[in-house]
């Protein structure tokens, strides 16, 4: 079995913003794209194009419809991968030492090399978060892309993990959340971030921002808009007539007949 650190340098997390998540799933594509050419083994597909395709992702999006206590239902997207959890039962649990917690960051890896596919870290994990590379016959989960985020070949803005970069909605957020002066913290203390099923005891480092409350309009007096006018006048109103005397337009004049030429004369 495999030991946890007692303590890590720093802690490196996603804060997720579910206020702002449009369940784009760019995310997703974008970590089976990086993860599939870089890290590890190739992220697998099986009858990709068939009536059952299915695959290895390490970043899924769920949708739910959510009924507050006041107002109407709202739409809630909710992205979920690894959560480089400080109590990891998936490290523990691991027969080859294969699943470990790195001291310098705190990020939780798979030793592929080491890893025999037993599926234990999967079942002991409450979150759902690794998936078994059918192909491949190993564990697979978030890495954090620690093979980008440490990578001095790239440009500074572009060491972050591969969904924070790609999100057009900047629902996702990246740092280290043992510094409380870092931007992730200040974050998650502004808006109340949470964990995920706290009463599981893995401490997840990864936080979760709730979604706010939205605006009501009951009671509000909105300006009444000007009535249009009904027969459009000036260039408009002459191109309107001028489209519905075309075949298929919507105009009841019958079409002017036009004079026949006879002697080069109308």
């Amino acid at each position: 079995m495999t030991e946890l650190p007692t303590a890590t340098d720093r802690k490196m997390g996603l804060v997720i913003d579910l206020d702002t998540c449009v369940g784009c799933h760019a995310c997703v594509i974008s970590c089976k794209g990086w993860n599939t050419e870089n890290y590890g083994a190739p992220l697998s597909d099986q009858n990709a194009y068939g009536g059952d395709p299915s695959g290895t992702f390490l970043n899924r999006v769920h949708s739910f419809e959510v009924q507050p206590d006041e107002g109407h239902a709202q739409l809630v997207h909710f992205p979920k991968s690894c959560l480089h959890c400080e109590d990891a039962p998936c490290v523990t649990v691991c027969p080859t030492g294969a699943s470990y917690k790195r001291v310098e960051d705190g990020i939780v890896l798979v030793n592929e090399d080491n890893c025999i596919g037993c599926g234990l870290c999967a079942w002991s994990c409450p979150y759902g978060a690794r998936e078994l590379d059918l192909a491949e016959g190993v564990m697979k989960k978030c890495t954090l892309c620690v093979d980008r985020i440490y990578n001095e070949n790239l440009p500074e803005e572009d060491r972050i993990p591969s969904c924070v970069r790609t999100c057009p909605a900047g629902a996702r957020h990246f740092g280290d959340l043992g510094d409380p002066e870092s931007d992730v913290s200040k974050l998650v203390a502004e808006r109340g971030g949470m964990d995920l099923m706290p009463e599981m005891g893995t401490k997840p480092v990864n936080k979760y921002l709730p979604p706010r409350p939205k605006d009501q309009l009951c009671g509000l007096e909105l300006p009444q808009l000007e009535s249009v006018a009904e027969t459009p006048g000036g260039f408009l109103g002459w191109l309107d007539k001028a489209l519905d005397k075309l075949p298929g337009g919507t105009s009841t004049e019958p079409p002017k007949e036009r004079k026949k030429v006879t002697g080069g004369q109308v």
